[in-house]
């Protein structure tokens, strides 16, 4: 398959952060593996001109999601943090980039970088009607922001190179990737893309 970009297409990178990464606060596995991945799409998107999105994980130290305060997962991605920052190998272009922060309140959780953010309005703002999907994790934040650009009326192409997921259970990548098929995502690879 080739896919060509074009001036309507913006490329998302979920939440390439540091506890994220292996020795992070919550790992996904070889997380750190697609960054050299990430770099060769975002260089194509941005040498083209398109916008690129980093989202990230933003929260208070006392956020809902967190084991003590009635959540599942072990404090991770605290605002100001080394932890939530970007992968220091990951690069961020120096123009036509947006950082969108999410699940920033205490009380709001987002595993969406639609949820609680301004990414639909940047996104139509820009007349984008395609948006390119990669990062951590397939399964997670990944799946959702995928499914919430179909949502919202998106195509959306995976990054199938530019991925990684948790697998709690061992087939929750697979499973995630199958919905996002289902429901009208696209998996494409680097050497899909021309420019």
């Amino acid at each position: 398959m080739r896919v060509k970009i074009t001036d309507t297409d913006a490329l998302i990178i979920v939440d390439m952060q540091n506890d994220f990464m292996p020795g992070g606060a919550l790992p996904v596995p070889e997380g750190d593996r697609i960054v050299p991945v990430l770099n060769r799409y975002i260089e194509k998107f941005s040498s083209n001109g398109n916008p690129v999105f980093f989202t990230r994980d933003w929260h208070p130290e006392d956020h809902i999601s967190f084991k003590g305060y009635g959540g599942i997962w072990p404090p991770h991605c605290v605002q100001g943090t080394k932890g939530a920052e970007f992968h220091p190998e990951l690069k961020i272009p120096y123009d036509n980039k947006f950082i969108i922060s999410k699940g920033y309140s205490r009380d709001f959780d987002a595993y969406s970088g639609f949820q609680g953010t301004i990414l639909d309005n940047l996104l139509k703002e820009r007349g984008v009607k395609r948006i390119f999907v990669g990062g951590v994790a397939t399964d997670y934040c990944v799946k959702n922001t995928a499914l919430g650009g179909l949502n919202l009326g998106y195509q959306v192409f995976i990054l199938e190179d530019g991925i990684k997921g948790v697998n709690v259970n061992p087939e929750d990548s697979k499973k995630a990737l199958n919905l996002l098929l289902e429901r009208g995502a696209v998996l494409i690879n680097l050497e899909d893309i021309e420019q």
